[in-house]
């Protein structure tokens, strides 16, 4: 996502990170296309919650399919117009903002259905759930497009007027000024939503924990409703998880050349710190199908239709049996 100036395109170093990048790019667009496949497929996996997880597969996409091609053409000297390589630094803040505000949503929603489970299916209801995803989406456009306002490095660079033709060699840290990323994008826009996820986290795990401690005595269904949130809990708490391993590295190297210019960074550890970043957009499908009982079961059952047709070449593949067709009545364990 970010991209350092003085970089050798053919440099041995830059070839192994092209080629890791392009390997996760289409990791990462496979694997979320096939979360939302599972998703429209299985109609019982339409609830509020997976509304937000298709959100966040969507940003992850966006990763694969925009952010990592980008990152691969700036990282090889790409030149351009001051403000259009702006503008690409500012989509791909738009992408990342995307995808902490839709982790942030999910942990919203898994809180409410266990703080008032009566009534969480009246106050969070489908349409509702779209008009929270199409808000965070807003919001990350908001907050990405500030530099587009003003805060950005045009004037301080010497070789740059104010014309807005004038040619550079097109790097994130050309255009976008260490002050932003740093207090407003890092401590406003992750540190924040982070803190308040692992807040809301641990009440989840609190609340589920009282209530199994509370009906030990209750009945087998309200056992087995309890374990299943508690287990859905942890598997969406993985994804944060994960999501802060895999970014604060790269954040964390921003803070120090911000707060110590003279430090340095080396490049091999500024390409470690992007490479992982665009990691984690391939991790999530990983979470979902080695942790989710009935997304892995929908995935399987795509899986063996696909098979099927590639088994049946003599025939078109509608006249073949396949499994029976996924609905309501689908497997709902997590």
């Amino acid at each position: 996502m970010f991209s350092f100036p003085g970089i050798q395109p053919r440099e041995h170093v830059d070839m192994i990170y092209i080629s890791m990048e392009t390997a996760i790019a289409l990791a990462s667009v496979l694997g979320n296309v096939l979360v939302v496949l599972v998703v429209c497929v299985n109609r019982a996996l339409r609830d509020t919650t997976f509304c937000f997880i298709v959100s966040l597969a969507v940003a992850d996409i966006a990763v694969g399919a925009l952010v990592i091609p980008l990152a691969i053409v700036i990282s090889l000297g790409l030149k351009t117009q001051f403000y259009t390589c702006l503008f690409l630094a500012c989509l791909l803040l738009i992408i990342t903002q995307g995808s902490i505000l839709s982790l942030m949503a999910i942990a919203i929603d898994r809180y409410l259905r266990v703080k008032i489970p009566i009534k969480y299916s009246i106050i969070v209801t489908q349409n509702r759930a779209w008009v929270a995803v199409f808000l965070c989406w807003l919001l990350s456009a908001l907050t990405g497009l500030v530099p587009m306002l003003g805060w950005h490095n045009e004037h301080t660079h010497g070789n740059l007027s104010t014309i807005s033709d004038d040619i550079i060699v097109c790097t994130f840290t050309t255009v976008m000024r260490m002050d932003y990323m740093v207090y407003f994008n890092f401590f406003g826009w992750v540190v924040v939503p982070l803190t308040i996820m692992i807040a809301l986290y641990a009440e989840i795990f609190r609340v589920i924990r009282k209530q199994l401690n509370m009906r030990a005595e209750a009945t087998c269904d309200t056992s087995k409703y309890l374990h299943k949130e508690l287990k859905l809990a942890k598997s969406l708490a993985l994804v944060v998880l994960l999501f802060a391993l895999c970014w604060l590295p790269l954040h964390v190297m921003n803070c120090i050349l911000f707060f110590c210019p003279e430090c340095g960074m080396p490049k091999s550890a500024m390409y470690v710190g992007i490479f992982m970043s665009h990691v984690n957009s391939a991790l999530n499908p990983l979470v979902y199908a080695f942790r989710i009982q009935r997304f892995r079961a929908t995935l399987v059952q795509i899986a063996r239709r696909c098979m099927l047709c590639k088994h049946k070449e003599t025939s078109p593949c509608p006249n073949q049996p396949s499994p029976p067709p996924l609905s309501d009545k689908s497997p709902v364990h997590p």
